[in-house]
C-alpha cells in the first residue's frame, strides 16, 4: 500500500496559511507596553506549529526562519526580553517572508532570497545564543501526591534551541528535572498526570518517536518497568488494547500497512496533538470547494426539475389528484429548505475579508505619517464565497483611498479641533436579500469644487447645479483623480472606476455620502449570492426574460397622457410628477412586440445607482426563483444579458443585465 503524500502537503499548506493569518492578527492586536502572556504564548505556538510542520515535510527554508523566530518569541514569553514595537515589525516581516516561501512551495513561485536573508539577520540582531544552562542534578524524586506517574525520558541531542523549547513544552505537563547530559543524550525526569502518548506527541515535532527511550519510574510509585520498543510504538500503552474492542480486520490491515510505509518514510506526517476533551467532537470538516460547487450545481438542477414537475401538474384536477398535488407541494418545500441549507455551506464570514486590512492600514498609515484607528463591525456577517473573493480588490481600493485622501495628517487634524488619530471603520450587515458594506472615515470629506473643476478639465458633463450625490459619482469616471502628486499609493486616476465596474458586475450598487470636514462613507450593496436569485418573468413577443427582483421598484400600466416624446427620438413616462426615461426592451433585443404602445403593455420601474428608468414590456408572467447559468462560458458574451436559466417547461430564459440596459439607453 502506498500513501499519496500530496494530500498531506495540501493540508499543511492550508493549516500553515491559517496559522500565519492568526499570527498576524495577534501581532497587530498585542499591547506592546503590557502584553498579555496568553497572547505571547499563542504567537509562539503559531511559529512552533509552522516549524514542526515544515520540518516534517522537509521544507528547510521555512524551518530555518521559524527556528530563529521561535527562539526569539520564546525569550519574550519567558520574560527574558521585553517586547518592543521593533520586535512586532520584525515578526510581521518574518510572517510576510514565510507566506512568500509557503506560496513558493505551493505554487512553484519565485522566492526573494535577499528578503529571506534580511529577515533572518533582522531577527538574529535582536537575539544572541546564551551560554548553555547548567545541568540540573536530579535530587530525590519523591512523587507528589498530585501526580500519578513518573517517567525517565532519554532523547538524542539536537541543537540547543530545540532542546530548550522541547523541555519547556514537556514542563507544561507537570514537574520536570534534568540530569547532566551525556555525550549524545539528554535525560529528563517528568512527574505528570499525562500519558506516554502525550509525551511522544510533543517530542514528535522535533524527534523521531523511535529515538525516544521512556521508562516508567515505578520504583518511586510501586515498582519499575522498562517499556519495550514494541510497547512504546508510537506512544500507545499495551493496556489500551484491553480498553477498546478489537478493530475490524480490514481496518487493522490498513493501519499496519500505513505504519510500515510510515516507518520507511520516517514518518509521513507529524502534527500537533492536543489533549482530547472527554466529550468533545470535531465541529468542522475540511472539504474542497469543487465538491461544494458540484453539490450546488446538483441542487440547482433539482430546483429546475421540481419547477418542471409543478408546471406539468398545473392542469390536473385538484380533487382527483389531491394526494399527488399535496406530495408535490411537500416536495417543493423540502427542495427550497435543502437549497437554502446547501447555499449556506458556500457562505463565508466577512472576517475572511476584514482580517486582511489591519496590517495594510497599519503599514500605509506609517508610510504616510498618519495615525489611524481601524475598527470593524459585522465580521460574522456571511456572504457567498464567489462574491467574497471578488469584493476584496474593490474594498482594498476604498480603504487605501480613505487613508490617503480622506484622513488628514495629525497636524492638520489637530488644527481643525479633531483628534490626531483618524478613525476608519469597515462594517457589514444584512438588509433583506442583500449585504450592505460600508467604508467610513472621519477625514476631510470630498471637495465639491475641486471635483467639479477636475471633471470639466477631463471633458465630463459637470455643472454647478448638480446635486451632491451626482457630483460624488464623478469620482468613478475612468482616469479621474484630484491628487496633486502621483505617488505609489494613488494619484494615477485608476482604481475607483474599477471599483464601480467590479461591483456593478456583481449585481451591486455604490453610494457615497460626504460632508466637508466630517468625513466620507461609501456604501456597497450586494446580493448575498449570484448562484440563485429571485426574478420576475417578463414576456417580450414570444420570448420570456428574467428581470432580477432586487432592481424592481414597481410595475404599472401608464395612460397615453403620461407618455411624452423627446425630439422624436426617445420617450419619457410620468410617474407621480417624476419623468423617467422609457426603454422599450423589444428594440434592444430586436423583437416583434405584442404591444407597441406603452398604454397597452406594462411598464416596470427599475432603479440602478439611485437613478430610475422605466422598462416597457408586453406582459408580466410571474415571480419565481431561478438558478443562474453562466451563458458566457457556454456561448459568448451577449449585450445586456447577465446569464440564463432553465424554466419549468425546459425552455431557456435569458436574465436581463439591468445596469447595462440603462447605460445603453443613455448613450
Amino acid at each position: 500500500m502506498t500513501i499519496d503524500m500530496s494530500q498531506f502537503f495540501l493540508v499543511f499548506f492550508d493549516e500553515a496559511e491559517e496559522l500565519l493569518a492568526e499570527m498576524e492578527k495577534l501581532l497587530l492586536e498585542v499591547d506592546v507596553s503590557t502584553p498579555d502572556p496568553e497572547d505571547l504564548n499563542a504567537i509562539f505556538r503559531t511559529a512552533h506549529s509552522i516549524k514542526g510542520g515544515s520540518s516534517t515535510f522537509g521544507l528547510n527554508d521555512m524551518t530555518d526562519v521559524t527556528h530563529v523566530l521561535e527562539s526569539l518569541l520564546d525569550k519574550i514569553r519567558k520574560g527574558e526580553m521585553a517586547l518592543t514595537s521593533e520586535h512586532v515589525d520584525a515578526f510581521l516581516a518574518a510572517k510576510d517572508v514565510l507566506k512568500m516561501q509557503l506560496d513558493g512551495h505551493r505554487n512553484g513561485g519565485a522566492v526573494d532570497q535577499d528578503a529571506v536573508g534580511d529577515v533572518r539577520m533582522l531577527l538574529q540582531s535582536f537575539s544572541f545564543d546564551p551560554p548553555p544552562p547548567p545541568p540540573l542534578v536530579v535530587e530525590d524524586l519523591h512523587v507528589d501526591t498530585d501526580f500519578k506517574s513518573a517517567f525517565r525520558i532519554e532523547m538524542p541531542k539536537v541543537n540547543q534551541g530545540d532542546t530548550e523549547a522541547l523541555i519547556a513544552e514537556l514542563g507544561l505537563l507537570g514537574a520536570i528535572s534534568r540530569e547532566p547530559d551525556t555525550e549524545d543524550s539528554v535525560i529528563l525526569h517528568l512527574k505528570t498526570n499525562e500519558s506516554v502518548d502525550d509525551i511522544v506527541s510533543i517530542c514528535s515535532f522535533i524527534l523521531n518517536p523511535d529515538a525516544l527511550k521512556i521508562s516508567e519510574e515505578r520504583d518511586l510509585l510501586v515498582n519499575s518497568k522498562e517499556l519495550s520498543e514494541d510497547e512504546l510504538g508510537y506512544g500507545f500503552f499495551e493496556p489500551l488494547d484491553q480498553m477498546f474492542p478489537p478493530l475490524d480486520e480490514s481496518v487493522t490491515d490498513i493501519l499496519e500497512n500505513s505504519v510500515e510505509v510510515a516507518q520507511e518514510k520516517k514518518p509521513a506526517v507529524k502534527r500537533e496533538f492536543e489533549k482530547p476533551q472527554a466529550s468533545s467532537e470535531s465541529s468542522t470538516i475540511r472539504v474542497g470547494i469543487e465538491k461544494v460547487d458540484q453539490l450546488i450545481n446538483l441542487i440547482g438542477e433539482l430546483v429546475i426539475t421540481q419547477a418542471m414537475i409543478e408546471q406539468r401538474t398545473q392542469h390536473l384536477d385538484p380533487i382527483v389528484n389531491e394526494r399527488l398535488l399535496s406530495s408535490i407541494a411537500h416536495l417543493s418545500r423540502n427542495t427550497r429548505d435543502l437549497q437554502e441549507a446547501v447555499m449556506s455551506i458556500r457562505m463565508m464570514p466577512m472576517d475572511y475579508v476584514f482580517s486582511r486590512f489591519p496590517r495594510m492600514v497599519r503599514d500605509l498609515a506609517n508610510k504616510l505619517g498618519k495615525r489611524v484607528e481601524f475598527v470593524t463591525y459585522g465580521a460574522s456577517t456571511e456572504l457567498d464565497k464567489g462574491l467574497i473573493e471578488r469584493i476584496v480588490d474593490p474594498l482594498t481600493h476604498l480603504v487605501r483611498n480613505s487613508i490617503d485622501h480622506g484622513i488628514e495628517i495629525p497636524a492638520i487634524r489637530s488644527s481643525s479641533g479633531k483628534s490626531e488619530t483618524g478613525r476608519l471603520s469597515l462594517s457589514a450587515v444584512h438588509q433583506g436579500g442583500n449585504i450592505v458594506i460600508e467604508v467610513s472615515d472621519d477625514g476631510g470629506g470630498l471637495n465639491r469644487e475641486r471635483i467639479l473643476t477636475k471633471a470639466r478639465e477631463n471633458g465630463l458633463n459637470a455643472h454647478d447645479s448638480m446635486s451632491d450625490s451626482d457630483v460624488w459619482q464623478l469620482i468613478f469616471a475612468p482616469g479621474f483623480s484630484t491628487a496633486e502628486v502621483v505617488t505609489d499609493v494613488s494619484g494615477r486616476g485608476v482604481g475607483m472606476d474599477v471599483v464601480k465596474r467590479n461591483i456593478t458586475a456583481m449585481g451591486g450598487v455604490v453610494d457615497i455620502r460626504s460632508a466637508k470636514g466630517f468625513g466620507t462613507t461609501i456604501t456597497i450593496s450586494l446580493p448575498l449570492t449570484l448562484a440563485i436569485l429571485d426574478g420576475m418573468s417578463l414576456k417580450l413577443g414570444e420570448e420570456i426574460y428574467i428581470l432580477p427582483l432586487n432592481y424592481v421598484v414597481e410595475s404599472l400600466q401608464p395612460s397615453m397622457d403620461d407618455v411624452k416624446d423627446i425630439n422624436g427620438k426617445s420617450q419619457v413616462v410620468k410617474v407621480r410628477d417624476e419623468y423617467l426615461p422609457l426603454i422599450p426592451l423589444y428594440r434592444i433585443f430586436d423583437l416583434v412586440p405584442i404591444h407597441s404602445l406603452p398604454s397597452e403593455g406594462i411598464v416596470v420601474i427599475v432603479e440602478v445607482d439611485g437613478k430610475k428608468a422605466a422598462l416597457f414590456v408586453d406582459d408580466l408572467v410571474g415571480q419565481q426563483q431561478v438558478v443562474v447559468k453562466n451563458i458566457e462560458s457556454n456561448y459568448k458574451k451577449v449585450p445586456c444579458i447577465s446569464g440564463a436559466t432553465i424554466l419549468g417547461d425546459g425552455g431557456v430564459a435569458l436574465i436581463l443585465d439591468v445596469p447595462a440596459i440603462t447605460r445603453a439607453s443613455a448613450n
